[in-house]
């Protein structure tokens, strides 16, 4: 939903000759995303900052859940999961900063739009730094098991280096009134949009093993089955349907017959 918003939103402000707004600065030509969200695009900012915003939070839950559940490899102590339990906080302050920058736009609101920019930027911010040091103790313990894990970590610890050095590259910028100065910024605005697509893509890497298919266990349970030795056929047995059901009870009559005799 976030990556198909920016596309229409930039594809709508290129298809109509890349229009400069009366809003915007003086010298400035390239459009930022909340200046093209504050005209006739509007309803859809709004929908989809709001859909972003309430599923990605949604995964934290999930996330967490999963963990507690033995879905997911569990937390390991009360660092990792308090980590995990305050980025859930942020996040969905992030999530309520993304939602109220949409709905203040930058052309009615230009004070209020401002401070949920940075709401929504801290918010995810260190939400992001939170899940890093709880992938950080996760990824070093199950790291012979489990180094999903560590990729995510990985993932994430870039997301987090990349959009801090454009945030205070665009922040910087941001206090300019020069156009030249204005069109970087709103160049910093559209890249650090489009990165935070791949963080919400990040969390499909945390989720996927938590699910369950005919050929493969849940991470958790796939734990429990190490630890006490329990072969992956036994999980299938009872958990998936057989469609050899006759010849399995006819292989078993004839085995029994055979063994009385």
């Amino acid at each position: 939903m976030w990556l198909g918003m920016l596309l229409a939103m930039i594809g709508s402000w290129g298809a109509e000759n890349a229009p400069v707004y009366s809003f915007m600065d003086h010298g400035q030509t390239i459009a930022y995303v909340s200046d093209i969200g504050a005209k006739g695009l509007k309803p859809l900012f709004i929908t989809g900052g709001a859909i972003t915003g309430v599923f990605l939070t949604l995964s934290f839950l999930c996330e967490r859940w999963l963990r507690h559940a033995g879905q997911l490899a569990p937390n390991k102590g009360f660092f990792d999961k308090a980590c995990a339990i305050v980025s859930i906080f942020f996040g969905i302050a992030g999530a309520l900063g993304l939602i109220l920058l949409a709905v203040f736009d930058t052309h009615r609101h230009p004070n209020k739009h401002r401070g949920f920019i940075i709401m929504f930027l801290i918010g995810y911010l260190v939400s992001a730094i939170l899940i890093c040091f709880e992938y950080l103790r996760l990824g070093l313990f199950y790291r012979s098991r489990h180094r999903v894990i560590i990729y995510s970590f990985a993932l994430k610890v870039a997301f987090v280096i990349i959009e801090v050095a454009l945030a205070i590259s665009w922040v910087v910028l941001e206090g300019r009134n020069t156009g030249p100065k204005k069109n970087t910024s709103a160049v910093l605005e559209w890249i650090v949009a489009f990165i935070f697509t791949f963080y919400i893509l990040s969390f499909a890497v945390d989720l996927f093993p938590s699910v369950r298919t005919r050929r493969r266990v849940p991470q958790g349970e796939k734990m429990v089955q190490v630890e006490e030795n329990i072969p992956a056929a036994a999980t299938y047995e009872h958990d998936l349907p057989t469609d050899n059901m006759d010849e399995t009870a006819s292989a078993a009559n004839a085995y029994r017959g055979q063994h009385m005799a």
